[in-house]
C-alpha cells in the first residue's frame, strides 16, 4: 500500500507537535527541536515514558555519507531517529561489499548486532541454520500493532520470512522500483561518433569495448579510457548473460542443480577472462572494494559501459557535471547462445530484518516497537528528508524534491535506515518526485527509460528461494570462498588456467565436500515444497 494523504498529513502534524512541545511557547519553530534533524529537544526525551532500551543493528557502508554529514554510526538522521523513536537505536556500519563476510566474522566472535539484515534470503538462513538468529513467532501478533496489520495484508511475503517451518525475519514489499536492480548503461555519445550500434550480443559487446578502448572515443588523442567499469553487481550482470547465478538453483530437466556447477556457469567465466585478457575492463576491480575507482572513471568521463544498478542519478549528474555533453543511456542485456536473459530482479520481499539469538524477550519487544515506528513514521523521513526542507507534497502524495544537491548530500544515504517501509511508488512519478531544476528534469525521464529496459527481459528464476537446509547452507557456506578463489584465478592468470580447467576444479570441490548428497537432499525439499516456490 502507499502512504494515503491522511498518513502524510498524520506525520505532518507530529512534526508539529513536536516543535510546539521544543518550542516553548516561542511564535516560531526554534533551532534543534525533535521535529527536525538538526538538533536534539529535552522535551522530547522527557516525554518518553521511562529510559529507552538500546538496540544494535547493521547498515551497509556503501561509502556514500559526505564528511560533514558525519558516518554511518552517527549523522543527523541516526540522532533524529533516537530522538523520536521508542528506543535508542545503535548502528554498525558493514561494508556493502562485503557484507556477509563481516556479518559473518562478528557473528563468530559473538559481537554481532541485536538486529542483522540482509537482502539475500540464502544468507539469513544460513544464519538460521547455524544458529546465529532466532525464530520470533508469536512476538510479533504479542508486541507489534503497524508491522502486524501490514504482514496480513500482504500474505505474499510470509514464504520470504519463513525458514525450516519457522519465522525469522521481518520484511516489507518492494516497490516497483525496488523489483528492478541490476542494470547497464552505454555512452550513447561514444557509439554516435564512432558509428557504433548499442551491442545485442556478448561477441559484439567485445567489440565495441575494444573501439572505446582503441579508438580515442573522448577524443583528447590519449589512450586513456576504460571500456568497462561496474560496481558490485558486475558479477552478477555478467552470469546473467549465461542464464546462471553463483547462488541460485536451477531446474536441469526436472533437477535441482546449484548453479555454480553448470556448463553455463563455464562460459560467464570465459566470457569474463577475456575482457580481463583484453584489457577491456578496469583491472583493479579487484582491489576496488567499494568502487570508488570505478565510479571515478565513469563521472570524468574515462569509461564509456557501466555494469551496475538500472537507477544511477549520482553518476549520471556527476558525469554531466564534468563532461556537459555526454549521453548516458539504458541499455538492455545482451544475448549469448543461450538466449537473452533479464538482469537481476527481486523477489517481492525487500530487507529482512533477523533477531540475534542472543537477544532477551525485553529487547525482542524494544526492536519489534522500532519497527513498528519506522514503518509507520520514520520510513517517509529515512526516504525523503524533511518536508518544506527537503521535499514539498505534489496532489497530496507525491513527494517532490526542493533542491536535489541538497537532497544528496543531507538524505540520500538515510535510506540505509528504512529497514521496513510501506510506501510504493508509481514509475510515472518520477519527474514529479525530482527536483524542477534542468539536470533533475533529464534525469527523471532517463529514469521512467531504465526501469522499462531493466523489467523488460524476465530474469531467469526456476524456484523463488533456495533449499533452507542446514546441509545445504553449511556447504555453500564453505564451497562459495573456494570457488571465488578458483574463478579468480581463472580470471587473472592468462593462459595458465583455463575455464575449463578452472569448471573442473570447481566440481571436484563441490563433490569433495558432499555435493551430491546435497542435491540429493535438494531434491527431496523442491518435491516436498514445490507449490510454494513458484
Amino acid at each position: 500500500m502507499n502512504k494515503s494523504p491522511n498518513a502524510w498529513k498524520s506525520i505532518a502534524a507530529a512534526s508539529l507537535s513536536l516543535a510546539l512541545l521544543a518550542g516553548c511557547g516561542s511564535n516560531k519553530p526554534t533551532e534543534g527541536n525533535a521535529s527536525t534533524p538538526q538538533g536534539s529537544s529535552a522535551s522530547q526525551t522527557a516525554a518518553t515514558a521511562g529510559p529507552k532500551k538500546e538496540i544494535s543493528i547493521s547498515a551497509f557502508d556503501r561509502g556514500s555519507i559526505a564528511a560533514e554529514e558525519g558516518s554511518y554510526e552517527s549523522n543527523r538522521w541516526t540522532k533524529w531517529i533516537n530522538e523520536n523513536a521508542p528506543v535508542i537505536m545503535k548502528w554498525v556500519p558493514v561494508p556493502r561489499g562485503q557484507a556477509q563476510q563481516k556479518l559473518s566474522t562478528l557473528v563468530a566472535s559473538g559481537s554481532a548486532p541485536d538486529l542483522i539484515w540482509e537482502y539475500d534470503r540464502n544468507y539469513i538462513a544460513q544464519l538460521a541454520n547455524q544458529g546465529a538468529i532466532q525464530p520470533i513467532d508469536g512476538y510479533i501478533e504479542k508486541y507489534s500493532t503497524t508491522l502486524k496489520k501490514y504482514l496480513a495484508e500482504h500474505p505474499e511475503l510470509k514464504s520470504a520470512m519463513m525458514i525450516n517451518g519457522k519465522t525469522y525475519a521481518i520484511t516489507s514489499a518492494r516497490s516497483i522500483d525496488g523489483i528492478a536492480n541490476h542494470g547497464m548503461w552505454i555512452r550513447q555519445d561514444w557509439l554516435d561518433k564512432l558509428g557504433l550500434k548499442a551491442p545485442t550480443t556478448t561477441e559484439e559487446l567485445i567489440e565495441v569495448a575494444k573501439k572505446f578502448k582503441d579508438a580515442d572515443p573522448d577524443g583528447n588523442g590519449k589512450a586513456d579510457t576504460v571500456p568497462i567499469v561496474f560496481n558490485g553487481n558486475a558479477m552478477q550482470v555478467m552470469r546473467a548473460f549465461f542464464f546462471v547465478n553463483e547462488n541460485q538453483w536451477y531446474l536441469e530437466e526436472g533437477k535441482l542443480k546449484f548453479g555454480r556447477t553448470l556448463d553455463r556457469y563455464k562460459g560467464s567465466i570465459a566470457f569474463q577472462k577475456s575482457l580481463f585478457d583484453q584489457n577491456l575492463l578496469d583491472k583493479e576491480y579487484i582491489t576496488d572494494s567499494n568502487f570508488q575507482r570505478a565510479r571515478q572513471l565513469w563521472t570524468t568521463g574515462k569509461a564509456g559501459i557501466y555494469f551496475g544498478s538500472w537507477n544511477m542519478e549520482n553518476e549520471f549528474k556527476d558525469l554531466k557535471k564534468n563532461v556537459p555533453d555526454a549521453k548516458m543511456v539504458p541499455m538492455e542485456p545482451v544475448a549469448t547462445k543461450y538466449g537473452k536473459n533479464g538482469l537481476y530482479q527481486e523477489l517481492a520481499a525487500n530487507v529482512l530484518v533477523a533477531f540475534n539469538s542472543q537477544m532477551k524477550e525485553d529487547k525482542i519487544e524494544a526492536a519489534i516497537k522500532f519497527l513498528d515506528w519506522m514503518m509507520e513514521k520514520g520510513d517517509m523521513f529515512m526516504k525523503f528528508g524533511e518536508e518544506n526542507v527537503h521535499y514539498k507534497l505534489v496532489d497530496g502524495k507525491i513527494p517532490q524534491r526542493l533542491d536535489a544537491d541538497k537532497f544528496r548530500k543531507e538524505v540520500a544515504y538515510a535510506t540505509e535506515y528504512a529497514v521496513v517501509s510501506d510506501f510504493n511508488i508509481q514509475a510515472d512519478w518520477f519527474p514529479a518526485m525530482s527536483a524542477q531544476d534542468e539536470l533533475s528534469q533529464e534525469y527523471a525521464k532517463l529514469k521512467t527509460e531504465a526501469l522499462k529496459v531493466a523489467l523488460k527481459n524476465k530474469y531467469r528464476r526456476d524456484i523463488a528461494f533456495s533449499p533452507d537446509l542446514p546441509e545445504v547452507s553449511q556447504l555453500i557456506a564453505t564451497f562459495h570462498p573456494i570457488a571465488t578463489q578458483i574463478e579468480v584465478k581463472a580470471v587473472t592468470g592468462g593462459s595458465a588456467v583455463t575455464p575449463e580447467s578452472a569448471m573442473e576444479e570447481v566440481r571436484k570441490e563441490w563433490k569433495r565436500l558432499g555435493g551430491d548428497n546435497v542435491e540429493k537432499l535438494a531434491q527431496d525439499w523442491y518435491e516436498k515444497n514445490k507449490q510454494f516456490l513458484k
